[in-house]
Order: structure tokens, then sequence, then C-alpha cells
């Protein structure tokens, strides 16, 4: 499970976040592309935009789920 702690500082503050244990695994910005993307420099995701509709928020929920490192986190 994310941790708060752990949150990368390039995340947009709001519901969800990304923390430190990021792979850079593609996932979340596959699923979410519309809420995550690529810090090239630390090589992990982050979220830059918060979800405003119930399809984006479905997204980020799903990329929860599929994130196999549990990076991704929210209120």
């Amino acid at each position: 499970m994310a941790e708060k702690s752990k949150i990368l500082p390039k995340n947009v503050t709001g519901t969800f976040y990304v923390d430190e244990t990021c792979i850079d695994c593609e996932v979340c910005r596959e699923i979410a592309p519309a809420n995550f993307s690529r810090d090239d420099k630390s090589r992990k995701s982050y979220v830059f935009h918060q979800p405003d509709n119930p399809a984006d928020q479905a997204a980020c929920q799903a990329a929860i789920e599929e994130c196999p490192v549990e990076a991704i986190g929210s209120d």
C-alpha cells in the first residue's frame, strides 16, 4: 500500500498520489493517461491531474488495483 509519508513531490494535491516505490512500469499511465504522467528525471509516475469526472475517477481506481508494487494511493 502506498504511503503518504513517501509521496513524490510532483504529485498535484488531491485524493490520488504516487509514492517513491514506483518502478515506472507504465501501468497507471496506460490505464489513466488523463491523470498520470512520467517524470523523466526520476523515472517515476506521478498524478498531474486529479480526476474531475466519474470516468477518470474509475480509471484512477483501476490504476490502484493494477499497480504491481502498490505505489498508488488515495485518501
